[in-house]
């Protein structure tokens, strides 16, 4: 990839979203100008990934700032639009956080919305490099300096951020220091986020990889084929409980069985130090046909029902290190979000 993907941007009067539901078949942009749109392209991962929802939340704000001036809402309406996009999607505490941090300039006007937007935008892409400098030596020193083979689980890339990437900003990294020798990409529910999304932004890179089913990852990593396996987060408790797409708690045992370290790179922002742990954080679940059809033909009987969690919860004691912008706390081993000193910057002096 010559550069990062424009996964979101704002364009002066809208939202401009690449539409990761085409990828990889297609490369097309929507533009959102209101506040239906940009819940819907929430809902069905339009956008998607932590980092990008806390971009969306927050220029979902100037998007409902704009339409209530435009269609001549009351501040109640306008209120309960921004509720709507920041509830859009439970589980990621990044879009409540960015739409969070914008309402403050609600008063000041949507130039002042868009400004700190694009301020929570760039801060994003700053970080992700970060993270990837920061995993990346922390690997190398803990596995060894060498060509590795690395195992990630769903889509963290520029794709879900704001550019650069968390789990993949550290697999680019690592290639830029030409020490990758092959990544295992799960394909990941829902919608194949990672044969999809993953392999074409490797693919694009000039990473080697190849997709497996996720039932394939724990046996991948114990038949010793991996070295270390890099994930993101979509939130992580103030004990080190990380949620992340379904399927990476199977990934965390595998690798604690194995005696690899588990990985998991986010932004700070993704850190809830409101929730204690794992059994508080809300569990997403996704539609039934995403489980029960294929190509829009049902491929179970027609009574059968489904259970399609979005996401699963990896206890702290399974996550080796949680990589942010600030440094490496080593989970696991006891220095928790909340033992850090619940600030950023207590996590640069642990790192």
């Amino acid at each position: 990839m010559t550069g990062d993907v424009r996964t979101i941007e704002w364009t002066g009067d809208a939202l401009r979203l690449l539409d990761q539901t085409l990828l990889p078949a297609r490369v097309e942009y929507a533009a959102v100008r209101d506040v239906d749109a940009l819940v819907e392209a929430i809902r069905r991962l339009v956008v998607r990934g932590a980092p990008a929802l806390g971009v969306a939340g927050a220029f979902g704000v100037a998007i409902a700032v704009r339409q209530a001036a435009r269609e001549g809402w009351d501040d109640a309406r306008r209120d309960a639009a921004i509720t709507r996009v920041r509830e859009a999607r439970p589980t990621a505490v990044n879009l409540a956080a960015g739409v969070d941090r914008v309402l403050p300039f609600v008063a000041k006007g949507v130039d002042a919305v868009v400004a700190e937007a694009q301020a929570i935008l760039d801060e994003d892409v700053r970080g992700n490099r970060a993270i990837g400098a920061f995993g990346a030596d922390w690997i190398l020193g803990r596995v060894g300096d060498r060509p590795l083979r690395v195992l990630t689980h769903c889509n963290a890339g520029a794709l879900a951020t704001a550019g650069w990437g968390t789990a993949l900003g550290v697999v680019r990294e690592l290639h830029k220091r030409g020490r990758v020798e092959i990544v295992y990409a799960d394909e990941t529910r829902p919608l194949l986020q990672g044969a999809r999304l993953t392999a074409w932004e490797l693919d694009e890179a000039g990473i080697p990889c190849v997709v497996q089913v996720d039932a394939a990852a724990p046996s991948t990593i114990l038949r010793g084929l991996a070295d270390v396996a890099v994930i993101g987060a979509d939130r992580v408790a103030a004990n080190g409980d990380t949620a992340n797409k379904i399927g990476s708690v199977g990934v965390a045992l595998a690798c604690a069985a194995a005696g690899i370290p588990l990985v998991v790179a986010a932004p700070w922002s993704t850190v809830d130090l409101a929730v204690p742990d794992g059994d508080a954080i809300p569990i997403e679940e996704r539609p039934a046909d995403e489980v029960l059809t294929w190509g829009g033909a049902r491929t179970a009987p027609g009574r059968t029902g489904a259970f399609n969690p979005a996401f699963d919860v990896t206890p702290a004691r399974l996550v080796t290190a949680l990589v942010t912008e600030t440094g490496v706390l080593e989970v696991s081993a006891g220095a928790t979000p909340v033992s850090a000193g619940a600030t950023p910057s207590a996590v640069s002096a642990r790192r």
